[in-house]
């Protein structure tokens, strides 16, 4: 897209009270198809993501990629001023996104009442370990718990050791993007119900075990229907073959995916292997 081109969410305007991952991520997307994204940060060093991983003159990469397209404006919300300047950023925001561990903007003097009566129409993205109700939804969440309690670590790895993380923090994304989608079916819904100003603002919230879960495909109905407990099978996926990374003599690495018919006979054939493909043998992936 270039620059001068209209973004589909160019006039949006969003407040983004997150740190490090879930939250500025959601604002992050927002920001990159048009929105204006003004973030808020303390006045004792911001966002602790500026400092993480490797640094480039000071600030982090990480930082670069997650903050672009923002504004950031520096708020002390311990401080009436500092509240009464969000209020007033709040009062015509389209969206606010924010990834307080659940009660923080009560304590702060905003809980969803008074979110309410200040914008009717505001979309609020709410991003926590846990959701907003519920017996755990006060305490804290990370993305190791989310991924952990959603499945995803206990099917990765080999079954012959521990479960192992996946090298990003893909747990935060995930509910990152869950936000997203929510807000914008949110906002169709206000734009629906009278628009910015008059139309009906909504809350979406998200908690990153339940966005975990959600990606967690066929598992529950394969549990429940046949008693079947997946469990970690290594870098294949049970059932959908051929779909693998092989090491080819050379040492380097091939990544082989022919898991539909079509591919697969015509892989046969690149092989040098056409009977394969008819083989009846191999006509369905049950098993492999």
């Amino acid at each position: 897209m270039s620059d001068t081109a209209v973004r589909p969410l160019s006039g949006l305007k969003v407040v983004e009270l997150g740190t490090l991952i879930a939250g500025p991520f959601a604002s992050r997307i927002l920001a990159e198809f048009g929105a204006d994204v003004i973030k808020i940060e303390s006045p004792d060093g911001g966002d602790p993501l500026r400092k993480w991983r490797l640094l480039y003159e000071g600030t982090s990469l990480w930082w670069f990629v997650q903050a672009r397209n923002k504004k950031s404006v520096t708020l002390n919300l311990k401080h009436p001023d500092g509240i009464d300047v969000l209020r007033r950023l709040l009062a015509d925001a389209d969206v606010l996104v924010e990834n307080f561990r659940p009660g923080v903007l009560d304590k702060l003097g905003l809980p969803e009442a008074v979110l309410r009566e200040l914008n009717p129409s505001l979309v609020i993205v709410r991003l926590s370990g846990f959701g907003q109700t519920g017996p755990m939804a006060e305490q804290p969440g990370f993305g190791a718990i989310g991924e952990s309690m959603g499945g995803l670590r206990y099917i990765t790895g080999f079954p012959d050791r521990p479960p192992v993380k996946v090298g990003i923090s893909i747990g935060d994304s995930i509910a990152a993007l869950w936000g997203v989608i929510g807000a914008l079916m949110a906002l169709r819904h206000r734009d629906a119900t009278g628009g910015r100003g008059a139309g009906q603002g909504q809350t979406v919230d998200v908690a990153l075990y339940e966005a975990v879960f959600a990606m967690m495909e066929s598992m529950l109905p394969e549990f429940d229907v046949f008693g079947f407990i997946r469990g970690r099978t290594g870098n294949i996926m049970p059932g959908i073959t051929p779909s693998n990374t092989h090491t080819a003599r050379d040492g380097r690495h091939i990544i082989i995916g022919g898991n539909g018919d079509a591919i697969f006979k015509r892989l046969m054939v690149a092989l040098g292997r056409p009977d394969l493909a008819a083989d009846p043998s191999l006509a369905d992936n049950a098993g492999r």
